[in-house]
Order: C-alpha cells, then sequence, then structure tokens
C-alpha cells in the first residue's frame, strides 16, 4: 500500500501512532493461545466444551484477555478470575523462557516514527504485569513514549479508550491526527471508533487482509516494517 490509501494530508499532519503489541510489534509463537489452554484446563474445562472455548478465544484475539474468560465463564465470575490469573501465571513463564521476539523492523518504526515528530504508544489487551514482562523481555522499556493495557483505560478493545487515553496522557490535541495500527478487527474497530484518522491493518498476525478490510482498515500492509513507507512513500509496496 501506499500513502495515497491514508486520508489526504494525513501523514504530513500525524500526531500519535498507536500500535498493538502481540502479532503486530511482537509475535510468540502460539504461547498466548497455549497459555489459554493451561488456563482453561486448571479451572476444569476439558473436552469438546474445551475445544469451544479454545475456539471462541481465537475468534475474540486481540480483545481484552480478561474480558476474554468473562465471556468464556459468563455465568462463574469466580472461574473468570482464576483463569485469568492463570493464564497470566502460565504466560509469564513461557515469555521467561523466551518465547517472544520483535516483529522484524517494529523496533527501527518506532524508532523512524519518533524521529519524524511522532509519539508512540504501545497497546496490549494483556494485562499490565504481562505487558511489562513482554517490554522487559524485549528490552523495550522506555522505547515508545506510551505503554497502555485495558487496566489504565477501563475498557480494552474493541472500545476506544486505550486509544482516547493516549491522546489524553501525550497532550494531543486532535484525534484525527492519530494513526492505529493492528493485526485484528479489534485493533481495526477500536482505532475507528476512537475517530482516529487512519486504522491500518497488518498481516503479522491473527486475521488476514479479507477480515482488517471488512472492519474498515484504512490500508493493509504486510508488516508494521511498512509503516513509514506508507507514510512517507519510500518504497511502500502492496500488501497480498
Amino acid at each position: 500500500m501506499t500513502a495515497q490509501n491514508l486520508p489526504p494530508a494525513f501523514a504530513s499532519g500525524i500526531r500519535l501512532a498507536v500500535l498493538d503489541m502481540n502479532g503486530t510489534t511482537v509475535v510468540d509463537g502460539g504461547a498466548a493461545e497455549r497459555a489459554v489452554a493451561i488456563a482453561l484446563r486448571e479451572v476444569g474445562v476439558a473436552g469438546e466444551r474445551l475445544e469451544a472455548a479454545l475456539a471462541m478465544s481465537r475468534r475474540s484475539a486481540g480483545l481484552d484477555r480478561a474480558q476474554v474468560f468473562e465471556r468464556l465463564f459468563a455465568d462463574d465470575a469466580d472461574a473468570a478470575r482464576a483463569a485469568s490469573r492463570a493464564f497470566a501465571v502460565e504466560y509469564d513463564r513461557m515469555i521467561g523462557e523466551g518465547c517472544l521476539r520483535a516483529v522484524q523492523g517494529a523496533e527501527e518504526t518506532v524508532h523512524a516514527l519518533r524521529e519524524h515528530g511522532v509519539l508512540v504508544a504501545l497497546a496490549t489487551g494483556f494485562g499490565r504485569h504481562t505487558q511489562n514482562s513482554v517490554l522487559e523481555a524485549l528490552g523495550w522499556m522506555g522505547l515508545a513514549d506510551l505503554s497502555l493495557c485495558p487496566e489504565d483505560a477501563g475498557r480494552g478493545r474493541p472500545f476506544p479508550d486505550m486509544i482516547l487515553t493516549a491522546v489524553l496522557a501525550l497532550d494531543v490535541e486532535d484525534v484525527r491526527t492519530v494513526l492505529v495500527a493492528g493485526d485484528t478487527a479489534a485493533d481495526i474497530t477500536s482505532g475507528l471508533r476512537a475517530g482516529a484518522g487512519a486504522a491500518v491493518g497488518v498481516l503479522t498476525g491473527a486475521q488476514g487482509a479479507g477480515e482488517l478490510r471488512a472492519a474498515g482498515a484504512t490500508a493493509v500492509v504486510r508488516s508494521v516494517a511498512d509503516l513509514p513507507a506508507l507514510l512517507w512513500g519510500r518504497g511502500a509496496v502492496a500488501a497480498g
């Protein structure tokens, strides 16, 4: 995709980029999904019920992880909280064992955005402890201007709260100067609901180009590494 896919004059006026983490700037080789399965087993979910719950979790990619467990255990708040805690413990263990890697070019993209005067916020559907574990494992503490999780904003995706919290925290005057990038329809929806000037889908994570475009993506690129070219036209290439 090229910069022509973005609203007129957006690239020259962009003030803030809100970048998703897992699937967009970070990949974990499926560790999060494995951690969900382990957490569900720990609270007694098995057999066909487990398969159905895992399918629902996959369909909920990008959402607040605690909210996903609340949906899975709609009639049992204690089980939802227990599963959420078990997930955090298991995923933390996997992070410690080295499951994470940065998407190629992600760190360079953050530096490029900031060098162009664009503020950067890293946003996640995980809890604060898990987000900090991810940032520490990658050596990314201080990489961006802000990191946000649902606990910071009140609600996670697909609600616009994290984006609007970043706008307020970083003193951005106009939400139309915000770019949101993520690998799920929930990322795109949250950006559009917030009124962001651009909601860009990336193809390194959970969902494909068709799903991202159906959600209303302003543009779809292969990777977050393509954002500088999308904005400023240096060798941009079409996504599949």
